[in-house]
């Protein structure tokens, strides 16, 4: 086990604690994201740092860069990656830490071209973890001076994947419980202009819920703003 320097141990746990309080904030998660590549970056003393996520589209599964520190367009323009492409898709796919001493030797490094003109020379890349085990992006790091990355740092930028696993599962987590709830205040809504109309013009149930679905295709409205203008007459 190699021996920690305090100062080098207190940036560690500085930046962690940085990236804990994010987590639990108000922040957007691209706002997360981009603070954990940073704190990562400045910490270890990285030329680059980025964050992949897996995207599934009708194409299948891609890796795209959804953030990084560095401020070069020739590297964060228009990034995407197939999960067959690449040292992130191999990390992806595997779900291994990947560490590569010189990118230009590395057979699974496609960008090479851009890696001579930014200088990039050593890389590690780690895979971010879902609760349940799936990955779900990449971490990747690099510097512009062959490197050989210590335990300490290594431990470091595994635990920031596993900080940024679990601010992407909470932002999807969290959209997905403000749909369920707009679903369910849309069908109260639905259910209590349904009533008004059953009791109004005296229409059955079925009937009362067609209206609503012709009101909305001929005003090309929602049903949801049907309903809710039928409540506002109605309360008048």
């Amino acid at each position: 086990m190699e021996k920690i320097e305090p100062e080098t141990y207190d940036k560690y746990i500085k930046g962690l604690m940085d990236i804990s309080q994010a987590i639990t904030s108000e922040m957007y998660l691209e706002d997360i994201l981009k603070l954990i590549v940073m704190v990562t970056a400045k910490v270890i003393g990285l030329e680059i740092c980025s964050l992949w996520l897996i995207d599934e589209n009708k194409e299948g599964k891609q890796m795209l860069l959804k953030a990084t520190q560095s401020m070069d367009p020739d590297y964060f323009k228009d990034r995407s990656l197939k999960m067959t492409e690449g040292v992130v898709g191999y990390i992806a796919t595997t779900g291994q830490t990947l560490i590569v001493d010189d990118v230009l030797k590395e057979p699974r490094f496609k960008e090479k071209e851009m890696a001579k003109k930014l200088g990039l020379v050593s890389m590690i890349g780690v895979p971010l973890r879902s609760k349940d085990g799936r990955v779900v992006g990449v971490v990747d790091c690099f510097t512009v001076e062959p490197y050989r990355f210590s335990e300490a740092e290594i431990n470091l930028i595994k635990t920031v994947a596993n900080q940024a696993a679990i601010a992407i599962e909470n932002a999807r987590l969290l959209v997905k419980t403000r749909v369920i709830q707009e679903e369910l205040e849309t069908r109260k809504k639905i259910e209590r202009a349904k009533e008004i109309l059953m009791a109004k013009r005296g229409l059955p149930a079925d009937k009362a819920f067609r209206w609503l679905q012709k009101k909305s295709m001929d005003t090309r409205k929602s049903m949801r703003e049907i309903a809710e203008a039928l409540i506002i007459s109605q309360d008048i």
